[in-house]
């Protein structure tokens, strides 16, 4: 079955804006209560599942009890349109996911990872806009895809542009192209 996690770096990110601004003493309390559950996680990385799950029960749970205990106090206390009433509602309304981590192992407390692997493509897709026509845009899609297609064979994307280019641009046939592909890219080829 597939079960939402919530990622706590985006939740530590409207604590701390509050933090900084100084306005909330439960968002400083939060921010640090979270740096200890980031230690925890520096723990377990590279652990199999069961032992992070386990190490995460044995050390996180309190850390995300005493948060939502926390949370649900200080909130009866401040003004509920207050940022910092905002920040706890949206930590509070998503406790199941947020707790989702301690359980399973599999699970990361982030999607930091995530949002790191897709960056290029969100930034692409953005770009592309500006394309200027259809056909710009095709082009620059298919730029896009070997440019990553030479990340994922571990082919530096500047080196095999340039090798690429300056074999077209000295009349490479064309019926040799596959040559050309990131995948067969050696960096201590001539031309």
């Amino acid at each position: 079955t597939i079960q939402l996690a919530g990622c706590w770096a985006h939740l530590r990110r409207k604590f701390y804006d509050l933090h900084i601004t100084g306005v909330s003493q439960a968002a400083t309390d939060t921010v640090v209560a979270m740096s200890a559950l980031w230690k925890v996680e520096d723990e377990v990385r590279g652990r199999d599942a069961d032992t992070r799950a386990t190490l995460r029960q044995q050390k996180s749970a309190v850390i995300v009890t005493g948060l939502f205990d926390l949370w649900e106090r200080e909130l009866r206390k401040i003004s509920g349109k207050s940022k910092t009433a905002e920040a706890i509602r949206y930590a509070l309304s998503r406790r199941d996911a947020l707790e989702q981590f301690l359980a399973d192992g599999r699970v990361e407390i982030d999607s930091n990872i995530v949002e790191r692997a897709i960056r290029p493509q969100t930034i692409t897709r953005k770009n592309s806009l500006f394309a200027g026509s259809e056909g710009g845009g095709r082009t620059w899609a298919t730029l896009a895809t070997l440019l990553q297609t030479c990340k994922m064979n571990s082919v530096d994307p500047l080196a095999w542009l340039c090798q690429t280019l300056t074999r077209i641009a000295q009349g490479w046939p064309a019926s040799e192209i596959e040559a050309l592909m990131p995948w067969n890219f050696r960096s201590d080829a001539i031309g």
